[in-house]
C-alpha cells in the first residue's frame, strides 16, 4: 500500500506543469549514518547534492554530455567527458531477474557469477526522465570508474563494481526510478519524495570564478 500511495503522488504531481523536478533519497553506507541525496532535474541538466543550495554538487550537462563535480572548498570544478569503454570481458554474463512488485513497480536483482550485485524496487512511471538522466550520468562516469577498478589492488577488485559502475551501470535504471536499492557492499538507497518546483537556474550553474579542470580521459 505504501508504494501504491507513492505512485498516486507521482500521478498527481505529473498533472501540474512545473519547471524542475526534485527527487529526494535517503542513502546510507555501511557503518555510517544515513544522509540525504537531492536530485534536481530539468530537460538540460541534473544536479545532485545534499540538499544545501550553497554546498558541493555534481552537475550533469545533458546536452554536452559532461559531468562537473563542483567542490567549493577546493575552489575547483572537475569535468568528466563521455568516453569509450573497452569491450566486455569474455564470459561476462550478468543476470537480471525481474519480478512483479506492488502495482506499478517491479522488483529486480542483478547478479554476476551468482553474486547479487544490486537489488531493489523500481517504478517505471515515477519520474521517468530522472531515471534516464541518472543512467546518462553513470554512462559518462563509467570510463573513470573502470580506471579506478583497474588501479585497485587485485584482492579488492570485485566483479560487482564492474557491473554496478561500468558494464551494467544503466541496466536497472531502464526499469524505472529506484524506490529501494541495496548494493553488494551494503550501501542502501530509499526513496523519500518527488515534487515539482519552480525553476531556479542559478542551481544549475558552475560559479564563474571557479576554474574547470578536465579529468583524465
Amino acid at each position: 500500500m505504501r508504494l501504491w500511495a507513492m505512485l498516486c503522488v507521482f500521478a498527481v504531481g505529473a498533472a501540474h506543469a512545473a519547471d524542475m523536478t526534485a527527487v529526494r533519497y535517503v542513502d546510507q553506507d555501511p557503518g555510517d549514518p544515513p544522509y540525504l541525496t537531492r536530485i534536481l532535474l530539468t530537460p538540460d541538466f541534473m544536479r545532485l547534492d545534499d540538499g544545501n543550495d550553497d554546498g558541493d554538487f555534481i552537475l550533469l550537462d545533458r546536452g554536452q554530455q559532461k559531468v562537473i563535480n563542483v567542490m567549493r572548498g577546493n575552489q575547483q570544478a572537475m569535468v568528466f567527458s563521455a568516453g569509450k569503454l573497452p569491450p566486455r570481458p569474455a564470459g561476462w554474463k550478468p543476470v537480471l531477474d525481474v519480478q512483479a512488485g506492488a502495482p506499478g513497480t517491479q522488483r529486480f536483482r542483478l547478479t554476476v557469477k551468482g553474486v547479487v550485485c544490486n537489488e531493489g524496487v523500481a517504478a517505471a512511471r515515477a519520474a521517468p526522465e530522472a531515471a534516464r538522466a541518472m543512467a546518462e550520468l553513470k554512462s559518462i562516469l563509467a570510463p573513470m570508474q573502470y580506471r579506478v577498478w583497474q588501479d585497485t589492488p587485485a584482492e579488492l577488485q570485485h566483479d560487482c563494481d564492474l557491473a554496478n559502475q561500468v558494464w551494467e551501470s544503466g541496466t536497472t535504471l531502464k526499469l524505472g526510478l529506484p524506490l529501494e536499492e541495496r548494493e553488494f557492499t551494503g550501501r542502501t538507497r530509499q526513496f523519500e519524495s518527488e515534487s515539482k518546483q519552480p525553476l531556479r537556474p542559478e542551481l544549475f550553474r558552475v560559479p564563474d570564478s571557479m576554474p574547470r579542470v578536465d579529468a583524465p580521459s
